[in-house]
């Protein structure tokens, strides 16, 4: 089974976010979440705690980000 670009979610304290999603981008997060916890061998998906480390790992692997930002 391929390998998914997220590994298990740290138990952070939650910060409250409000955010509007496409339904479709919604739909995928609840699968997205499923599956990760599925493979982590966890209960219930939470797809809102997939943002921040999504987010974490789409800024750290952002090369031009990167690079401006040492700019």
């Amino acid at each position: 089974m391929p390998k998914l670009k997220l590994g298990p979610i740290a138990n952070d304290k939650p910060v409250k976010v409000t955010v509007e999603l496409p339904a479709s981008l919604h739909r995928d997060l609840i699968a997205y979440a499923e599956i990760l916890n599925r493979d982590a061998g966890q209960g219930q998906a939470d797809p809102i705690r997939l943002i921040v480390p999504m987010l974490e790992r789409f800024i750290a692997t952002d090369r031009g980000f990167a690079k401006l930002r040492r700019i």
